[in-house]
């Protein structure tokens, strides 16, 4: 008989030897992501972050040997289809030939409202809602993290400019605008990676993913359609073509969560069926994180 501590060792070992390729992976995409922002509107960069999902699903089919059932397959392809809806039909990016011309669009009456509404929201969510509400409505986290990540995109897409110009001869950082964004945007990562932690660590992965999502992704175009007007360089047929690739991609990503444990014939895999005063909603999917994890 194997030893079970001998497994966990060895589980270990191969964790520590997966680690450094695993981050040097995320920092990449990361930079990537960023560089992103600088060179296309958010309007298609964000919504496309749903790819990610279709290659952790296939590189964990191959490589981690997890069953992608049939329904995970549809989910794949639904986000395909809908990628490529957004991206044939997405606005052109905005000539921009300086971060000042960033800030007047920041300071438009339109987005400096739309920021005050978030500032206020997350406030309240913050003082109010988080302590009587945070571990046991999962909107709360996400709802924090989503709202203030809106904001993190337009700076990040404001910074992504800023060094665009930069390495192209046009030193941006001269003007303090620049280093208001720099400050804007570490503030909201900062603010937004903690309440997605505190989230993920009371509730189940499979649940906030999706839900963040869709938050996020929602409040990211709305931001950026008021600060950066990407719909006034469009027709209404883009426009709705564009929601209909967007409305597709959401469809896929929730068929792919909803469904990536489910084995042929077997329905869901996860744990059977318990009730609502265990933490577990009507399906049998654990809402909220085991005790023994989170205590470890």
């Amino acid at each position: 008989m194997v030893d079970w501590h001998d497994n966990k060792q060895c589980s270990m070992l191969s964790s520590l030897q997966v680690a450094p390729a695993f981050h040097s992976a995320v920092v990449v995409g990361e930079i990537a992501n960023f560089a992103a922002y600088a060179f296309a509107p958010a309007i298609l960069v964000t919504p496309l972050g749903a790819l990610s999902i279709i290659i952790s699903a296939v590189l964990a089919h191959f490589i981690l040997r997890e069953k992608l059932h049939i329904f995970g397959i549809l989910g794949c392809a639904l986000c395909v289809v809908g990628s490529t809806t957004i991206v044939l039909h997405a606005p052109q990016e905005q000539e921009i030939e300086s971060v000042k011309e960033v800030w007047d669009l920041a300071t438009e009456p339109a987005f400096l409202f739309y920021a005050f509404l978030v500032m206020v929201a997350v406030f309240v969510l913050i003082v109010h809602f988080v302590p009587l509400y945070g571990q046991t409505h999962i909107m709360v986290y996400i709802g924090v993290c989503s709202l203030v990540g809106s904001l993190s995109v337009m700076g990040v897409k404001a910074l992504g400019i800023a060094l665009k110009l930069t390495f192209s001869g046009m030193n941006q950082f001269i003007y303090p605008q620049t280093w208001v964004f720099i400050l804007v945007v570490a503030t909201c990562i900062l603010t937004q990676m903690n309440y997605l932690n505190m989230a993920l660590d009371t509730f189940n992965t499979a649940v906030v993913s999706p839900i963040y999502y869709v938050m996020f992704t929602s409040l990211t175009i709305v931001a950026s359609i008021i600060m950066f007007k990407d719909w006034d360089r469009q027709n209404p047929t883009q426009i709705v073509t564009e929601m209909c690739g967007f409305v597709t991609i959401l469809s896929g990503t929730f068929l792919l969560h909803r469904t990536k444990d489910m084995v042929d014939g077997t329905g869901s895999a996860r744990l059977p069926k318990h009730t609502d005063e265990d933490g577990y909603d009507v399906e049998g999917i654990p809402l909220r994180c085991p005790e023994s994890l989170r205590a470890s």
